[in-house]
């Protein structure tokens, strides 16, 4: 389940491209806070403690418990602004939630085993859809969800509703949505066409003759 991450945020005295710049340049990064019906705050965040903390998070959708003036406030990252070339995060959106109020999020899928069709039968595994959409407590967003493929024979597949989901985390994805495949290989399929195909047949002019 997502886990609650304590950050420390500053209230932005200034916005704009050169305010923004000037905390980039000081090693913050400007953000937003808004939702929860509140007015938006804009703060900024220290890069590396936040980097820090995201790398030791295993989660896509990590809660955090952003500390603002003595006052305290649940928030979700929502968006992320990305520099085009030095690929630094340069703006971040936070939405305010409640730990009592459901969320939608997207939640990764994560494969497990070897496919029969893949092991024996020669197929190929068709990753096709890598993440699907719950709702949820915040404090209740699974890290992954797991798929075993290991009984897949080629020809069958795995669909959304055959997920195990936790208690209290609802699929919002169609349920026939296909997760994971496993089809014939591409080689078999083209020696078989290559075996069956019939010889060409050549016709020459009188010329040619």
């Amino acid at each position: 389940m997502s886990e609650t991450m304590t950050l420390e945020v500053q209230p932005r005295e200034q916005t704009g491209k050169n305010a923004n710049r000037r905390s980039r340049a000081a090693g913050r990064i400007p953000a937003v806070v808004y939702g929860g019906g509140k007015e938006s705050v804009s703060i900024e965040v220290d890069r590396k403690t936040l980097i820090d903390m995201l790398k030791g998070h295993s989660g896509e959708n990590p809660i955090f418990l952003l500390k603002l003036a003595g006052k305290e406030r649940h928030a979700m990252i929502r968006n992320t602004q990305i520099h085009p070339l030095s690929r630094q995060v340069i703006h971040i959106d936070f939405q305010r939630v409640l730990m009592d109020q459901k969320v939608r999020v997207a939640v990764p899928i994560e494969l497990t085993g070897t496919a029969y069709g893949v092991k024996t039968e020669a197929g190929i595994l068709d990753f096709v859809t890598r993440e699907v959409h719950v709702e949820c407590l915040p404090g209740e967003i699974p890290k992954h969800l797991e798929v075993d493929v290991t009984n897949l024979h080629v020809g069958e597949h795995f669909e959304a509703k055959e997920l195990q989901l936790p208690e209290g985390v609802v699929l919002l994805d169609e349920p026939d949505r296909v997760i994971v495949s496993v089809s014939h290989g591409r080689l078999e399929t083209d020696d078989a066409a290559a075996a069956t195909a019939e010889p060409e047949v050549i016709k020459r002019t009188k010329a040619e003759s």
